[in-house]
C-alpha cells in the first residue's frame, strides 16, 4: 500500500464508521466530492488545508489520518527518521510531485493537541501560491535552508534559526525560497 493510501484509506474508514457519504463529508468540509474521491482513492494529497477541513469535519486531529495505534507513554523519534511520512502536493492545479514531506514527530500519542511535524521543502512546482486558511495556529522553524511565508499581505523570508509564529486563520503559504530544498520545524494547533 503507498503512502498516499495510507491518508485516504483512513478517511474513508473514518466516514463509513460515521456512516457519511462522500457527498455529506464534502459538505462538511467545504470540499468538492471529486476532492474527496481523489483522496480516497489515494490518486494525490492535497495541500495542509483541506485534510485539515476534512479531519475537523469527520470530528478527529489531523494526526489521525497518520497513526494506526494510539499510546499514553511518550513517543520518541530518534533523529527526526519518522516511519510516518506524508507528501503533499502543495496547491498547483496539476501537481506533478510532492513539494513538502510531512514526517510526523507524534505519530500514535493519544489525546494531543498540537500536531509537530518535521518538514522537508522542495522548490515549488508550479508559478501559483494560493495561500490558505484554516482554524488554529502555527509555529515555523528554520533548520535549514531558506524559507518564504506569504501570511496576509505581508510576505517574511526566514533562514535557519528563525522562526515564525502565527494565527492561521490568515491566508498563508509556505514554500521554499528560490530553487533550494530547505527543512522546517512546524508546530500545528487546530482546535475541534
Amino acid at each position: 500500500m503507498s503512502e498516499k493510501n495510507l491518508v485516504g484509506n483512513k478517511i474513508r474508514q473514518l466516514r463509513e464508521a460515521r456512516e457519511m457519504s462522500v457527498e455529506e463529508l464534502a459538505e462538511a468540509s467545504h470540499s468538492s466530492v471529486e476532492l474527496i474521491q481523489q483522496l480516497e482513492n489515494g490518486a494525490f494529497i492535497p495541500s495542509l488545508t483541506p485534510l485539515l477541513q476534512i479531519a475537523r469535519a469527520l470530528g478527529v486531529r489531523l494526526g489521525t489520518f497518520l497513526d494506526d495505534a494510539t499510546q499514553n507513554s511518550p513517543v520518541v523519534v530518534r533523529s527526526g527518521k519518522s516511519e510516518q511520512i506524508v507528501r503533499f502536493s502543495g496547491n498547483c492545479p496539476t501537481p506533478q510531485r510532492s513539494i513538502l514531506e510531512f514526517s510526523a514527530l507524534a505519530s500514535n500519542k493519544i489525546d494531543r493537541h498540537m500536531e509537530p511535524f518535521l518538514i522537508d521543502v522542495h522548490p515549488l512546482g508550479c508559478a501559483d501560491i494560493n495561500p490558505s486558511a484554516h482554524e488554529g495556529e502555527e509555529f515555523i522553524y528554520v533548520l535549514k535552508g531558506q524559507i518564504e511565508i506569504l501570511y496576509g499581505k505581508e510576505q517574511y523570508k526566514l533562514n535557519a534559526g528563525d522562526s515564525i509564529y502565527y494565527d492561521s486563520v490568515v491566508p498563508h503559504h509556505v514554500h521554499a525560497s528560490g530553487d533550494s530544498d530547505a527543512q522546517i520545524l512546524a508546530v500545528v494547533y487546530t482546535p475541534l
